[in-house]
């Protein structure tokens, strides 16, 4: 029925007001049936309620929605985590992203595990005592990344600096019955990916099957991959489900190495002489995660999750490693296990509203993680030859990390809510040369403790502000008090025997975090801002002393501080004609020393100081699609001493699409690198270059065309 207009309201009024008189005996002698009243709730999407519940932290996230990630190239988390403000996200052209969350893991180099950022899968952990591998992380499994940036990844169980990132699964709720996606462009690159998703009564599964290569930018730079996503859920009763996980994925590597400015300006395309010499690759040859998580909704006020996780992950090493110049074969067999419980109730407290979650999260190396280091070529160890194959030693480094946390939420009056927080948290490491055989094993465990207040208030509908001061606890690899140690590289007259017992200790980095910032709907658009300030000690940071000689170490007192800024713009609403929307993030980041005796104030090398992303595009309700985009990056020091620098650099790209209104199919093109831009993609810091041109960068794509088709059965 259509509204009347208001100059007849007042007659409708009236003749409501006379039915109901001349109708008063009748209702009097008579009872009256009513038909039934029904209230119907609107269900909500995953992606919806995820966004709410990050709306509720005191902090900074982020929500990537993959169906916008995947109109264009997929090839890793590099494009998951694109125009994401506070995330820096960037591969050379292969799975080896670098990622860093407010300055974490800002030297380490791409291709190595990652760290200080703690990487979920589904809620349960992939990140384990030796860092982050990223051969589990095939983005076309996922429906969505969230963020929790810094200390926001706290009820998840994170205390690293740079926070948490969880890749959530597909389920049969999320995906078709059948879709069907294949990616090709420049540089041999393929993708190919299968997947299938229902719901069956009280049973959901989800499977794909995925597979990739890539010829690479650099010579020496193929690669490819092939692996299977499973998971199976089961709605036991309306209070209890619980859900399988497998992740399965082999993958090979050639590693191009890093090169020098000059190199990168003239022929980037060039691999490291020595690489190529000795065809240097990394290869996982079978990474297994295996997981289960159950959900016992107890009662309408309280949840309870448990969840439990295997994760196997073993990597074929090939690297040349100086000052003898020897090619080793370097074999890892990683195997964890990691459980999680977490308790939310909500409840009243002095009278006011109140949410409360205790939580515990423990990941422990099996005893069977071992590493065994080979001649890969005929080598010659102080005078000594030896031929391929040989036995040069058997290590191991193992260790396990365990967080209790407790949280809790309560409304201190409308719209304004205090977050409350501690975690304790207790890590072990242990590191040893067991061949040939020392009495040098290294054990340490140690406790230490994290708390967390903050503070949102919602200012009004459409603006939120929050404040958080937060602790955040790191403990060190267990592999780097191997390899860290000045006995593991020693100077050219030191026996080889003393460089079998190399193993150092290494205490917990630790960081208190001061963050304020608000979000927000505006005439601008959707904005969020957040400014940062971290006093670190003890960072564990790493160098390459010598070509592929690495070290890491704690540092005298940093500090990071930083501006996160993101906003999405609708600049015009043409109705039928279409919409143009603009969307930017940019990333400020200062990291420095504080009266280090070496370095002074120097600033941290490995990141840009300036960081921006945007993308101006055009959609039609038919379904095409086109944007403009654009990356900057300023310079970034490749040394400690801040002697030499990688130069800043812009790219520009397109995109031009279509997507089906009924989302059954999807086709694109994806421009990448228009102007041919040569420049340092990443870059993995030395400690002193003095003003020399050291190879120190992996140099980015250049022009590249990729294209792909996309279909789904719903």
């Amino acid at each position: 029925m259509l509204p009347l207009p208001l100059s007849c309201q007042p007659a409708r009024l009236t003749l409501l007001a006379l039915a109901c008189l001349s109708a008063h005996n009748a209702f009097a002698d008579e009872p009256v049936q009513l038909d039934p009243l029904q209230v119907r709730g609107v269900q909500i999407s995953e992606e919806d309620a995820a966004r709410e519940a990050l709306e509720q932290v005191p902090g900074a996230t982020n929500l990537v929605d993959m169906g916008k990630v995947e109109q264009g190239r997929v090839a890793g988390v590099a494009d998951v985590l694109a125009y994401q403000p506070g995330v820096y996200a960037q591969s050379p052209g292969n799975e080896g992203v670098k990622i860093s969350v407010r300055g974490s893991g800002i030297n380490r180099g791409p291709g190595s595990h990652a760290s200080g950022t703690h990487i979920l899968l589904d809620g349960l952990p992939l990140t384990g005592s030796g860092g982050t591998p990223y051969e589990l992380l095939e983005p076309l499994w996922i429906s969505r990344a969230e963020v929790l940036r810094g200390a926001n990844g706290f009820e998840r169980g994170s205390l690293a600096l740079g926070g948490a990132i969880d890749y959530i699964s597909h389920t049969g709720y999320t995906a078709p019955k059948l879709q069907l996606r294949y990616e090709t462009g420049s540089y041999g690159y393929q993708k190919r990916n299968i997947a299938s998703g229902q719901v069956l009564g009280d049973f959901d599964y989800y499977l794909a099957l995925t597979d990739s290569h890539t010829d690479g930018y650099q010579d020496q730079a193929s690669g490819k991959g092939k692996g299977i996503a499973a998971n199976f859920g089961y709605r036991i009763n309306e209070n209890l489900e619980t859900r399988l996980y497998l992740r399965y994925r082999e993958t090979e590597h050639e590693t191009p190495g890093r090169l020098t400015k000059a190199q990168i300006e003239h022929d980037p395309r060039a691999a490291a002489s020595n690489n190529l010499r000795i065809d240097a690759h990394r290869d996982q040859p079978g990474s297994t995660w295996l997981a289960n998580k159950t959900t016992w909704q107890i009662d309408d006020d309280s949840t309870l999750v448990a969840g439990l996780a295997y994760h196997h992950y073993p990597m074929d090493i090939v690297e040349t490693r100086l000052p003898n110049g020897n090619t080793y074969r370097i074999r890892v067999d990683y195997s964890d296990i990691s459980g999680t419980l977490n308790y939310t109730r909500r409840h009243s407290l002095f009278g006011l509203n109140s949410v409360t979650t205790l939580g515990l999260r423990s990941t422990t190396n099996l005893p069977s993680s071992t590493s065994r280091e080979t001649a890969a070529l005929p080598i010659n160890v102080n005078g000594t030859p030896y031929p391929a194959g040989t036995l040069m030693r058997d290590y191991e480094h193992l260790g396990s990390d365990n967080v209790l946390h407790f949280s809790n939420d309560t409304e201190l009056m409308p719209d304004l809510w205090l977050t409350s927080g501690l975690a304790l948290v207790y890590t072990r490491r242990e590191a040893e040369v067991t061949w040939p055989a020392t009495d040098n094993r290294l054990s340490e465990h140690t406790w230490d403790y994290a708390p967390r207040l903050g503070l949102r208030y919602q200012l009004n509908p459409d603006v939120q502000l929050f404040g958080n001061i937060s602790r955040s606890v790191e403990p060190p690899h267990a592999w780097s008090m191997l390899w860290s140690s000045p006995l593991r590289f020693p100077t050219s007259n030191q026996p080889w025997s003393n460089r079998q017992s190399a193993a150092i200790r290494l205490d917990n980095q630790t960081a208190t975090t001061f963050e304020v910032g608000g979000r927000g709907d505006s005439a601008l658009g959707q904005w969020e801002l957040t400014y940062y300030y971290s006093q670190v000690r003890h960072e564990l940071l790493t160098v390459e002393i010598e070509n592929n000689v690495f070290a890491e170490s704690n540092a005298s007192p940093t500090v990071h501080q930083g501006i996160e800024a993101g906003l999405t713009s609708p600049l015009w609403q043409g109705g039928a004609a279409g919409a143009l929307s603009l969307r930017q993030a940019y990333t400020f980041s200062d990291f420095h020393y504080r009266d280090d005796d070496t370095f002074g104030d120097n600033r941290l090398p490995g990141l840009p100081r300036h960081y921006y992303q945007a993308e101006l595009r055009y959609d039609h309700p038919s379904g095409f699609y086109a944007g403009l985009n654009s990356q900057y990056a300023s310079k970034v020091a490749v040394d400690y001493a801040n002697s030499y620098h990688a130069d800043a650099y812009a790219t520009f790209g397109a995109t031009l699409g279509y997507a089906s209104p009924k989302d059954d199919w999807q086709a694109w093109l994806d421009l990448r690198n228009l102007t041919d831009k040569r420049y340092a993609a990443t870059v993995t810091p030395g400690y002193n270059d003095k003003g020399a041109d050291a190879a120190r960068s992996t140099p980015g794509e250049g022009f590249g065309v990729y294209t792909g088709v996309s279909w789904s059965w719903l």
